[in-house]
């Protein structure tokens, strides 16, 4: 099991109650993924949160006016967030997450991860909050990446 001392690392945790962080702790899991391997495809249902321990995943987009993906976004520093779709409706991932090298992740399900923000609505607030900052950085990214393809 992840420690909470780890979970404070991440952005999204940072100030957050230890006992929330051992809740959260309880309910995360570590997986290991392969170069090349998708951790989630775009337009799937989006049901957990991904954070980044270590390794380099890219964030794609399929455009209809080209054969390929675009990649609008990298996620290679320790203790990034990604996958947000997974607390946002209509739950879909955005994006496809596909490793650029080995990874290591810890994955959150969504659902129960929401119970616990709805039942501490000040550490829940801040959270969201910063989920917010991570999409408005993630479509800032993505409309550069597609202006460059143009």
């Amino acid at each position: 099991m992840i420690s909470t001392e780890t979970l404070s690392r991440f952005s999204l945790f940072t100030g957050l109650p230890k006992s929330l962080l051992k809740e959260i702790a309880a309910i995360s899991k570590e997986a290991s993924f392969k170069k090349g391997d998708f951790v989630f495809r775009e337009g799937e249902k989006a049901d957990k949160l991904h954070f980044l321990l270590d390794g380099s995943i890219a964030l794609r987009v399929k455009l209809t006016s080209r054969p390929d993906s675009v990649t609008v976004s990298f996620v290679s520093s320790p203790f990034q967030s990604f996958g947000w779709s997974g607390v946002v409706p209509p739950y879909h991932y955005t994006s496809s997450a596909e490793c650029d090298e080995d990874s290591h992740l810890l994955i959150i399900p969504a659902e129960p991860f929401m119970k616990l923000l709805e039942q501490n609505p000040e550490s829940g607030f801040k959270v969201m909050q910063r989920i917010a900052v991570i999409i408005a950085d993630r479509l800032r990214n993505s409309r550069q990446a597609l202006l460059k393809t143009m």
